[in-house]
């Protein structure tokens, strides 16, 4: 990076961060003020905290790139999360509001038992832990590759900011920054789109950009074929997102601390319905950019690999301009052709011949990169063949102007740092409220329990520094943490809905159910039973079907024991 793209990134990054954390500062000294803001913050602050927790620099590194690679039928993902809103509002929200918890973990020992809290309580940290680790290391890993930063001390000065500010500020500091955070985040895909477009040849718009992308199969917006093994299809989308978006919104402690800050339950359903609706374009809009990117690259010939490092060992091996030759004699081919394709588009005879053409250009292309992989690695330069999660970032550094680079590289940490500081704040308020004070401390003084919070965040900021310090690249990042999440959420649903919806059954009921359903998650994942999305579909309807039937065992026992019959 030039100075002038440091200068940008330094400013922009320090002067949100200043800002956020002198808002917080005004919060009182209370376990309230630490961890709900005083529940004082307005609908608009719920909305984008509530989009930056979930739009981490994941979303902004890797969907691009899974555009990139896969088209935009990750879309579909999140199909359900307006449904999820909705019912969220309807059901979770008044109930949390009525009881003035805390944490939504709060309400099952009301609901239920202590046992049966701690568990869902665990359920929630131990994958939010990992998948905080995840996130620190996604951009670190990769600006480390692109930039030659070191990853340990970018890992560590990452973790170290929003660290800072979360024990400065707490959830106050956190909401403010956010707000910015995403604010910046938006105007900077924004730009990124419109400065791709600039880019591309004089006769290739926007409009012929869609024409080409869609010839080669990237615009594909909707899969209506039901397949349990189908990761991304409208069903999964529709009824496998379903589960996971209410299960992360409804009982995911990083999400609903965003919300219970909001002055009223009024306004914790704006922010989160006005989320749901907003939430599909914005997606649609980076993958969107992935689309861009990958049109760029029809008309600029693109590396071997977006990864620095997996392109010097490339270039560094013998033998390896055999295949730059052939990659470099397809890439005109497809260019020609592309160009071709766009002054034939009122000729669908003559447009369908040459989409076939490209087509097989390109899987011809996808093929001798295969060949690369293999050739590579037989040489002993073992490399890393998935670089998704390096195309976007590698194009800012290579094609964009100085400064411009500086500022999205600032939007993509502040990125990372918003999604981080919900994740800090709801390990710490889940740990202080549901086992420190619960279980260790009941009756301390407000004061004591405002400055454990403090070092429970600077605890779990260490902790998660440390899981990211050995994380590794996993292929595409934005999948790793949902099919993570997808772990666990099912089963955490599954609990809050036999709360709301089984009024007979009781705490062991659910209990075992739960650590029962676990179980078969996990195996159902490990044998590869179904794609992750319906993992969280298994989960739920586990947890409730086998309280249903211990509750039903539970009841003939007692009706036989008893001294009546």
């Amino acid at each position: 990076m030039e100075y002038l793209d440091w200068v940008v990134l330094i400013l922009t990054i320090g002067g949100i961060v200043a800002y956020g954390s002198w808002q917080g500062k005004q919060a009182k000294q209370s376990l309230k003020g630490y961890l709900l803001a005083d529940r004082e913050l307005p609908w608009y602050h719920i909305l984008l905290s509530v989009m930056a927790t979930q739009a981490s620099a994941i979303t902004f590194l890797s969907a691009p790139g899974q555009a990139y690679t896969d088209g935009m039928r990750f879309v579909q993902f999140y199909l359900g999360l307006p449904i999820a809103m909705i019912v969220l509002s309807v059901t979770f929200i008044p109930h949390y509001y009525q009881l003035k918890v805390y944490t939504a973990y709060q309400f099952l020992e009301k609901r239920f038992d202590s046992k049966t809290r701690i568990l869902t309580s665990l359920l929630f940290l131990i994958p939010r832990a990992l998948s905080t680790g995840v996130t620190i290391a996604a951009p670190s890993i990769i600006l480390s590759t692109l930039l030659g930063w070191d990853l340990t001390w970018t890992n560590a000065i990452t973790a170290a900011i929003v660290t800072t500010y979360c024990i400065l500020g707490g959830s106050k500091a956190i909401s403010y920054t956010q707000m910015l955070q995403m604010s910046v985040v938006l105007a900077g895909m924004v730009m990124a789109g419109v400065l791709i477009i600039y880019k591309l040849p004089e006769e290739i718009g926007l409009k012929e950009s869609l024409h080409i992308a869609g010839k080669m199969g990237k615009i594909n917006l909707i899969d209506w074929k039901f397949d349990l093994n189908n990761r991304y299809n409208i069903w999964s989308g529709i009824i496998g997102g379903f589960f996971l978006q209410l299960s992360y919104f409804g009982t995911d402690q990083s999400q609903v601390g965003r919300y219970l800050t909001g002055q009223s339950a009024s306004e914790s359903k704006k922010g989160l319905l006005l989320n749901g609706f907003l939430k599909i374009p914005m997606q649609f809009f980076i993958l969107l950019v992935g689309i861009l990117v990958f049109v760029f690259y029809q008309f600029n010939e693109p590396p071997m690999f977006f990864n620095r490092n997996s392109e010097a060992k490339w270039v560094a091996t013998k033998g390896h301009e055999k295949f730059e030759t052939e990659k470099s004699a397809i890439f005109q081919a497809k260019k020609d052709l592309d160009i071709q394709l766009v002054r034939s588009l009122d000729n669908p005879g003559e447009t369908s011949k040459i989409k076939n053409e490209l087509q097989k250009l390109q899987a011809r292309q996808d093929e001798v990169r295969k060949e690369a992989v293999a050739y590579i690695n037989k040489n002993e330069q073992k490399i890393e063949p998935q670089d998704t999660n390096y195309i976007f970032l590698r194009f800012i550094i290579d094609q964009l102007p100085i400064g411009i680079v500086g500022f999205l590289i600032a939007m993509i940490l502040l990125a990372s740092m918003g999604s981080m500081a919900s994740a800090f704040g709801s390990l710490t308020s889940t740990s202080m409220v549901d086992i420190y004070q619960r279980f260790l401390n009941k009756n301390s003084t407000n004061k004591h329990y405002w400055v454990v919070s403090k070092l429970i965040t600077l605890g779990w900021g260490i902790l998660c520094l440390i899981v990211a310090q050995f994380a590794v690249n996993m292929g595409s990042l934005i999948e790793v943490v949902n099919i993570l999440g997808s772990w666990f959420y099912g089963t955490i649903l599954g609990v809050f809905l036999c709360a709301f919806y089984l009024p007979k059954t009781k705490g062991n009921h659910v209990f075992w159910a739960a650590l029962l359903a676990e179980a078969f998650v996990i195996y159902a994942w490990k044998v590869d039973l179904m794609a992750f999305l319906w993992l969280n579909v298994l989960g739920c309807l586990l947890v409730m079907i086998f309280s249903l039937i211990l509750q039903n065992i539970s009841s003939l026992y007692q009706r036989i024991s008893s001294p009546n019959n």
